[in-house]
């Protein structure tokens, strides 16, 4: 009786954990790559490739050590303590932000195949950016909030213009907002910070957490070999609507109805990921984004490591002073600008 007891404890513990196969990679009882887990981004390969850099898309081992180096000084430098008796800024001046505590760029670059990228970027080949169509340069240039950053903020300046930059929270971004990050979402790339991706798969759904906003993206997974239909475009959301499939060992996530800033459907915008696991290390996060908006798709490829971190809980919206500050702030220089107006007068 106990052996039988012990035997059904035995197999049940194995049903619980995932697989792992003579490669380590971790597999579902179905055989699929069992991709759930954390991973930790941060990474010191940059976005776009230096200029000077033009198609090169590896650096030297020597080079990513150096790389590694000047931001291991450059963190030893930041930490040092601030002076209890310095001077309190410019009235107007920069206060600044957060100190090198607070962030995380990560310490190097992350290879991929043992090899360092110049850039995460790889398409165009020259690693930038494509070229806006004249129709992306014109909806970004409708985008109020484009022109608020940089202007003169001593005075309420808006109410000569008719802007209504600071009337409620609703009119600023989404950043700002403590709502939603498209950077650190989709396609995800290394930020300052909270670089933590939690995955957590079943048969049916992958669930890919975001550290940073605590926002969940949610796909679909194909059912039977047949690939899921993407809903009506009328459903959407800031994180779009995912459906994703395997060919292979690689997990292909495909997203559109993606909505942007202040809330409107980017017609057009599909982004394909590929999650690609790497015995051993974590998995290989490749994207391409389809964005009318560009004269041309762009392609990008990073490392996924995997962690033991646990993700933080980013409690920036629940906190969120610095926001009504901006509206107290704005109220007053409001009031200020009426006085000067009615005692001229």
């Amino acid at each position: 009786m106990t052996r039988n007891l012990l035997s059904i404890c035995l197999l049940l513990i194995a049903a619980w954990f995932p697989r792992v196969t003579a490669e380590e990679i971790p597999r579902t009882l179905s055989g699929k790559p069992d991709l759930s887990g954390n991973y930790d981004i941060s990474s010191l390969t940059p976005w776009t490739r230096p200029k000077a850099l033009g198609n090169q898309l590896y650096l030297s081992a020597e080079d990513a050590a150096a790389v590694a180096a000047r931001q291991a000084a450059t963190v030893a430098g930041t930490s040092a303590d601030s002076d209890p008796n310095r001077d309190a800024p410019a009235k107007g001046g920069n206060v600044g932000a957060y100190n090198y505590f607070w962030l995380d760029f990560g310490s190097e670059p992350l290879p991929i195949d043992g090899k360092y990228r110049t850039s995460v970027l790889i398409d165009p080949p020259d690693g930038q950016m494509p070229v806006l169509t004249a129709a992306g340069s014109a909806r970004r240039a409708d985008i109020p909030q484009f022109d608020y950053y940089g202007k003169p903020t001593d005075e309420a300046w808006w109410l000569e213009t008719g802007d209504d930059p600071y009337d409620g929270p609703e009119s600023f971004t989404l950043g700002i907002r403590c709502i939603y990050i498209d950077a650190a979402t989709l396609p995800a790339r290394s930020l300052p910070y909270n670089n933590v991706k939690t995955i957590v798969q079943t048969d049916d759904h992958v669930m890919i957490y975001v550290e940073w906003m605590h926002y969940a993206r949610v796909v679909r997974l194909a059912s039977d070999g047949e690939k899921p239909e993407h809903l009506a475009p009328e459903y959407s959301a800031y994180g779009g609507d995912a459906i994703g499939w395997w060919e292979g060992d690689s997990l292909v996530v495909e997203t559109t109805n993606i909505r942007d800033w202040p809330g409107t459907l980017r017609d057009g915008l599909r982004i394909v990921e590929r999650f690609t696991p790497v015995a051993n290390t974590g998995l290989v996060y490749k994207f391409t984004v389809h964005d009318p908006e560009y004269v041309s798709s762009y392609t990008g490829e990073m490392l996924w490591p995997r962690t033991d971190d646990q993700i933080y809980e980013f409690a920036c919206h629940e906190g969120n002073y610095a926001m009504g500050n901006m509206l107290r702030g704005s109220r007053m220089l409001e009031q200020a600008w009426r006085e000067e107006r009615t005692s001229g007068e």
